[in-house]
């Protein structure tokens, strides 16, 4: 299914090239031609998710007098990049960009390897952390001795057991946002959430536009539920979203829907704050887009300092814009596929409806287990657990990234469970590819973006701490080492960014 084709302006383009960060020179190394500097600066653009693949460039004399160089500079510079099959050019319709025809994008999304696979495998490949006992083994004890009032019914209960959807609500409500058991679904995992709320809203060709990156899992979700995928590019480094970008798209696109992850991102682990929260809610509604926002990893703060900013749906009062999803697989355990969405009741009786078709209802003992964890108290304790844990793997992998890859690039999120990390102009693909021969698996930065962008990415989720996150390190070096010399089938796409 085709995406939606963006422009991007002459001086929108000037701007994100004059953003770019100068890479340092070795001794000895001349400047490149200015159309070959041009050129490199577009396809790092393309390749990072700057502009997006399928972009309208503008036409040769606007970008010169934008960039106040020669339309000759910039013949040339797109010349390079067609031949380098980064951009595609009709005559009479202009150029837009693409990427390389032989690059091949992921198939699949993340899944993770059965326990009895890893052996000697360290694997990254998965954001998600052991239970923290001994609150499963509590919350699964304390499910069976609640279980024999509902083990004499049917057991379907397609909107969710009635005392977990008032649990679920008061928590909203003590949150700041008033919320009725009405207002609630629980779902089999964020991932039953967004399917739901896909197949509802964005039917086969419908538009959804996405951060870009975005969580790999979701992304292939959309894609097999047909829809045409809009990216729009995040801000740079951590500081969540890019609201003229947002505002472009959701006016131009019109998307029916909008997916997006607030609090600490998935792959990024960046933080949209208050202001642009509002913005992006006032967006959508002008546009008649309906917002799903994901709070998977909304519990997941591990800085003690940090102000957690008001929730998404705490900026649409009225709930007709904003849809919320949560789960208690990442603050949790990812075994415990219980997931929820809060929205409108009257959406909420939509899904409810659409659902005798699907799974009709989610497991009554899981949800017993979330709900006694939430009723009895052990719910917080649990997830300080759980934060404990994500905050010293989040330190030791850092360091040891640090140590043993200097040339690599990221920045330190204050929650989640992810490093977004630039690779130093070494190809994630391959770097995915050779670390599985090596002995660490993880997942290259193509399969978080919707056409191939990303390529001098790895997402590394700190979910080893320790001595493990060192090893992982130390393996991940070696790879770089192969890919970087073009060992083990390397070639020149290895090295993406390098001119």
């Amino acid at each position: 299914m085709a995406q939606w084709t963006s422009a991007v302006g002459a001086a929108q383009l000037a701007r994100l090239l004059n953003s770019q960060q100068e890479r340092p020179a070795g001794p000895g190394t001349r400047r490149p031609p200015a159309y070959r500097a041009l050129a490199d600066g577009i396809r790092l653009l393309v390749l990072e998710g700057r502009v997006p693949v399928a972009a309208r460039l503008p036409a040769e004399r606007e970008l010169a007098l934008s960039l106040s160089v020669s339309r000759t500079t910039v013949a040339a510079a797109y010349e390079a990049l067609r031949a380098e099959g980064f951009l595609e050019s009709r005559r009479g319709a202009g150029s837009w960009t693409a990427v390389p025809a032989g690059n091949p994008l992921p198939a699949r999304g993340l899944e993770p390897l059965p326990p009895e696979a890893l052996g000697s495998m360290i694997d990254l490949g998965c954001a998600a952390l052991p239970a923290p006992e001994p609150w499963l083994t509590r919350a699964v004890q304390g499910a069976l001795e609640e279980l024999p009032p509902y083990a004499h019914t049917h057991g379907d209960y397609p909107a969710g057991l009635p005392a977990l959807r008032s649990m679920l609500a008061e928590r909203y409500t003590a949150r700041g946002i008033p919320t009725m058991p009405e207002q609630i679904m629980v779902t089999t995992g964020a991932m039953g959430a967004m399917d739901a709320i896909c197949h509802l809203f964005a039917g086969r060709g419908e538009r959804i536009a996405v951060e870009s990156p975005s969580y790999a899992n979701i992304l292939q979700l959309m894609r097999e539920a047909g829809a045409r995928l809009v990216p729009v590019a995040m801000a740079e480094g951590l500081a969540g979203w890019d609201m003229d970008r947002w505002r472009q798209v959701l006016r131009d696109a019109a998307p029916r829907l909008a997916y997006v992850v607030a609090d600490f991102h998935n792959p990024t682990g960046a933080l949209a704050d208050e202001h642009q929260r509002r913005g992006l809610v006032d967006a959508a509604r002008s546009a008649g887009t309906v917002l799903v926002v994901d709070e998977t990893m909304s519990e997941l703060h591990l800085d003690e300092s940090l102000d957690m900013p008001r929730p998404v749906c705490g900026f649409d009062p009225a709930g007709s814009t904003v849809i919320t999803v949560g789960s208690a697989s990442k603050a949790f355990w990812a075994g415990m596929r219980i997931g929820w969405v809060r929205a409108a009741p009257d959406v909420i009786r939509s899904l409810v409806a659409a659902r005798a078709y699907a799974d009709l209802g989610t497991p009554v003992l899981e949800q017993l287990a979330v709900n006694w964890l939430l009723s009895a108290g052990g719910w917080e304790q649990a997830v300080e657990i759980r934060r404990g844990q994500a905050r010293e793997n989040r330190d030791a992998l850092v360091a040891a990234v640090r140590r043993e890859l200097p040339g690599w690039d990221f920045s330190v999120p204050k929650g989640g469970l992810t490093l977004w990390v630039r690779t130093g102009g070494l190809s994630g693909s391959r770097l995915a590819e050779v670390g599985e021969r090596v002995g660490v698996r993880v997942p290259s930065g193509p399969r978080f973006g919707v056409d191939g962008a990303f390529e001098g990415y790895v997402r590394l989720p700190f979910t080893v701490g320790g001595a493990v996150a060192e090893e992982a390190a130390v393996r991940l070096a070696a790879a770089a080492r192969l890919v970087e010399t073009g060992a083990n089938g390397g070639n020149e796409a290895s090295r993406m960014f390098v001119a």
